[in-house]
């Protein structure tokens, strides 16, 4: 994609193998983007922001033990050079608000998960 010089480095935070697989998939074909880690929990992501410092997290909502909004800002607090953006299956009308208010750049439907739409959001939001 054009405006991406260099790998975007990708922390992907879901809970549903499943999801992570497409998600997997999905930055594997976006041009400048790399997956560099995946995590099942919030914790663990939060842990993984500290080790890797990836460029962006992929964060689900609905995780066990902390949520995703929550593991959104204090990956933002601690760590504001990291962008995080919100997917989930909730509307995006009711969850796109607090996940911008949380710190997140953008909120994505899984639904609408795909390249193009990457990387938009990384160029318009970083």
């Amino acid at each position: 994609m054009e405006g991406i010089t260099t790998d975007v480095a990708v922390l992907l935070v879901d809970d549903q193998e499943s999801f992570r697989s497409a998600a997997r998939l999905v930055v594997e074909l976006t041009d400048g983007f790399r997956l560099a880690a995946e995590a099942e929990t919030a914790e663990d992501g939060l842990d993984l922001v500290s080790q890797i410092q990836p460029d962006l997290v992929l964060m689900d909502i609905n995780l066990p033990g902390i949520d995703g909004l929550e593991a959104t800002r204090r990956i933002t607090k601690l760590h504001p050079e990291v962008k995080v953006i919100v997917l989930s299956t909730y509307e995006a009308a009711e969850y796109e608000p607090r996940a911008l208010q949380a710190g997140a750049v953008a909120f994505i439907s899984k639904s609408e998960f795909e390249p193009g739409r990457l990387a938009e959001v990384w160029r318009n939001g970083s």
